[in-house]
């Protein structure tokens, strides 16, 4: 009896580390709650790419591609950021990834599905003209050149995915961990893309913390 008595104990301690695991796993999933650095704070540019392990659903070919626009068009809006069109002129690379909403998804790999054709967006204050590929290959190390269309599958993305990396001084950005992400459903899906609206309450708070922390150091200087 007493064997059979710690038995269930250990299934029972088992199960509550399994809830605490996945409750870390949720909240981790939504956003980071940690304070942007100071490059962040000072970016004036901003690349928005698909991420280039990401394929497109067979189901809805150029999924990604409307993903990344919407981004940028949210960045156009929110008007804190120019928009870059390479990584040598952004001080941030944001990577983007339209989820599948399950757990393995048919995708299309390769060919011109991510080749972005001309075009031009406006805001009341920015203009933007498009015409390059929707994931260049030179912002990390493993970057293969253009492969035909070929059949593929895709594990785990089943939420939209928003990665936001250094961009100025890093030679390939996305090989580097990024500063800051948001992981949800339906994330990057205007009209309000969500993604953009938690990184600019992100950067917000981290700005109040900034100034908080110099007005301490200010008058810590003072005090005798």
């Amino acid at each position: 009896m007493a064997v059979q008595v710690r038995g269930m104990a250990g299934r029972t301690v088992v199960a509550v580390s399994l809830v605490a695991i996945w409750a870390g796993i949720a909240s981790a999933k939504k956003k980071e709650k940690a304070y942007l650095p100071d490059f962040v704070l000072k970016a004036k540019t901003v690349l928005v790419v698909i991420m280039p392990d990401a394929g497109e659903p067979i189901d809805d070919p150029p999924a990604n591609r409307k993903a990344q626009e919407e981004v940028e068009k949210a960045f156009l809006k929110w008007g804190r950021y120019r928009l870059a069109l390479d990584k040598h002129t952004a001080d941030l690379v944001v990577g983007v990834r339209r989820g599948a909403g399950k757990a393995a998804n048919p995708t299309i790999n390769g060919g011109p599905v991510d080749t972005r054709p001309g075009t031009i967006e406006t805001t009341d204050n920015q203009i933007r003209i498009g015409a390059q590929q929707g994931r260049p290959p030179d912002l990390t190390r493993q970057g293969t050149p253009p492969q035909p269309a070929h059949a593929g599958m895709e594990a785990g993305a089943e939420e939209d995915t928003f990665m936001v990396f250094q961009g100025e001084g890093s030679q390939y950005p996305l090989d580097n961990a990024p500063v800051w992400r948001y992981i949800a459903k339906n994330g990057l899906k205007s009209p309000r893309v969500e993604a953009v609206e938690e990184f600019r309450k992100a950067l917000e708070e981290s700005e109040k913390a900034a100034a908080q922390k110099q007005q301490q150091q200010q008058g810590q200087k003072k005090s005798p």
